[in-house]
């Protein structure tokens, strides 16, 4: 079971990532895009995805993976709830996303280093 400290530890862990507050919410960002967020809603966590991954990922866990609507459709984002994933997984899906936003030399150097 994932938790919101268990976002901030693995997004912060990522190279060039701050935290900044926007919309009332933590926001995750890379080079000042975002690529993570935790929402208004306890638990939900709002990240960075294509959308063919999105539709995959609600298509084979829609109690997990979600879209909030009106808001989400026009983005390349999706919400997972927290609780029903783990750690490992988190992990995979944040810095996934993470990747999705950073720009490429600093994926390089991520890579070079990994």
């Amino acid at each position: 079971m994932a938790s919101e400290d268990d976002v901030r530890r693995i997004c912060l862990g990522l190279p060039e990532t701050t935290e900044n507050a926007a919309w009332g919410m933590p926001t995750f960002r890379v080079k000042n895009k975002i690529f993570a967020s935790l929402g208004s809603e306890p638990g939900v966590l709002g990240f960075a995805v294509d959308q063919e991954e999105r539709r995959e990922l609600i298509a084979s866990a829609p109690q997990i993976y979600f879209l909030k609507s009106g808001h989400d459709d026009n983005y390349h984002f999706a919400r997972a709830r927290l609780p029903q994933i783990d750690v490992e997984e988190l992990a995979e899906l944040l810095t996934e996303s993470w990747r999705r936003i950073a720009p490429v030399r600093v994926r390089r150097a991520f890579d070079e280093g990994a």
